[in-house]
């Protein structure tokens, strides 16, 4: 049983340690508004998305109101648009009309961000796969609320160097789009290695399409709770510090599990997963660098921050799976550095690198995210950075993604200024050397030796 009694004790957490609820994601399909004619399908979609979503925003807020758990966001996310435009869309151009329906639909019904222009080439293109990702640029300068995922890689399928090449080019061209905004199109765009169907955080999420016709996915949050928490046991063995953070991320998906069972049950749509990741925001004391800093290391990207990544990710997982009846998305511990204030200090002060953020993203539960770099950085290194990302996740059975903004006229040291939840970062350097010749080979890297398990 979940009632308010366990909400009354996390009171202090969501008071004093920014606890919340990231976010209620509602999970669209769209597989039946396919039609061979664009403005029929533009029409579908939008009918289908206002009403499903009519009262999601209305419901959060009546939950936030009921039992005093903040909900930072409502937001939808909906079937891979690649898919649902393949039969109409010829060119990117049509495909913009989609982005654009999704965005005046989403803001029809009041929701933060839409998710779910997407395409999955893990393995190869269709020609509607490559319209939607050329079109990129364009849909997310001309919308607002609409964010955009590719997902290149896979354990199963190997890596998708071609699309890989293509998303670098991607990329920058999207930055140069919206160059006005500080390049504000690459915070809506990310790439995968492994993309999970039922993630409710954005920029990466989409509806997969073995997913009910609509599904409730929630996502918590809560790295001041474990900050402080920790505080507590300072000094003390890794036995207690693992203990403590398995207590306190059990109290926190408890949160999550009945946010989602009740909007659930409000909007009679069934419920889908709770994401138990630490999702950091620009707030004093709600950062994952803080965290590593209380374990104790000086500032994140000192020695023996991975393994004390990989503790906290692990214990936080632990704690969530025995809280959750389904638990899934991303589910660990994020380390945006725009988003992440503690990060931002770690990269002012020399201690964090783009190499040290790299070896960190093979222990948590994403990847090279929200990181500002020179807007002059070529489209082959954006390439090459991403492929070892999407390495890093094929290899080792996870999911890896790249979220990187290459900001026109910013050079290293700069600042860039995103705003609300996106907050801001610092420009950071990126390796010179060129990867020209090998992003030139062109095809796909092959699936590794551990994927063969039929």
């Amino acid at each position: 049983m979940i009632n308010i009694f366990e909400v009354a004790e996390t009171n202090k957490m969501i008071e004093k340690e920014n606890l919340d609820v990231r976010t209620i994601t509602l999970g669209i399909s769209l597989l039946d508004c396919i039609d061979g004619d664009l403005s029929r399908t533009n029409e579908r979609v939008y009918e289908k998305i206002t009403a499903l979503a009519e009262r999601l925003v209305s419901t959060g807020e009546y939950i936030e109101a009921e039992f005093g758990i903040p909900i930072v966001n409502k937001r939808i996310s909906v079937t891979p648009v690649s898919l649902i435009g393949g039969a109409s869309c010829k060119s990117p151009d049509d495909f913009v009309t989609l982005a654009k329906t999704l965005d005046r639909a989403g803001r029809a019904v009041g929701v933060n961000f839409i998710g779910g222009y997407s395409a999955l080439v893990s393995k190869g293109m269709t020609k509607a796969d490559e319209a939607l990702i050329r079109s990129i640029p364009q849909a997310l300068a001309e919308t607002e609320i609409v964010c955009s995922s590719v997902n290149l890689a896979s354990t199963k399928t190997g890596m998708n160097m071609d699309a890989v090449r293509l998303m670098g080019e991607v990329i920058k061209e999207t930055a140069e789009h919206t160059k006005d905004r500080d390049s504000l199109g690459c915070a809506k765009l990310v790439v995968f290695c492994n993309a999970p169907d039922d993630n409710p955080f954005m920029a990466g999420a989409f509806h997969g399409v073995t997913e009910a016709d609509a599904v409730i996915n929630v996502g918590v949050s809560g790295p001041g709770v474990v900050k402080t928490a920790l505080t507590k046991v300072r000094g003390e063995s890794f036995e207690v510090l693992c203990e403590t953070i398995k207590k306190t991320a059990f109290k926190v998906t408890r949160v999550g599990q009945l946010v989602a069972k009740e909007a659930s049950r409000l909007l009679e749509v069934p419920f889908g997963i709770v994401d138990l990741s630490l999702a950091p925001t620009p707030a004093v004391g709600d950062s994952v660098a803080d965290i590593l800093r209380e374990i104790g290391l000086e500032h994140a990207g000192a020695p023996g921050t991975t393994a004390a990544l990989a503790l906290l990710n692990d214990q936080v997982k632990k704690g969530g799976v025995m809280a959750s009846s389904y638990v899934g998305g991303l589910s660990g511990a994020f380390i945006p550095v725009s988003e992440d204030q503690g990060m931002i200090d770690a990269v002012t002060a020399g201690a964090l690198t783009l190499e040290k953020l790299e070896a960190m993203t093979c222990v948590c539960s994403v990847g090279l995210d929200m990181i500002a770099i020179p807007g002059d950085t070529k489209a082959t290194t954006i390439s090459g950075i991403i492929a070892d990302e999407m390495a890093i996740g094929m290899i080792n059975q996870k999911t890896t993604a790249v979220r990187l903004i290459p900001v026109v006229g910013k050079n290293v040291g700069e600042k860039v200024e995103f705003g609300g939840l996106l907050g801001y970062a610092p420009v950071m350097p990126v390796n010179p050397f060129s990867c020209d010749a090998f992003m030139e080979r062109g095809g796909r890297i092959p699936a590794p030796i551990h994927s063969f398990k039929n």
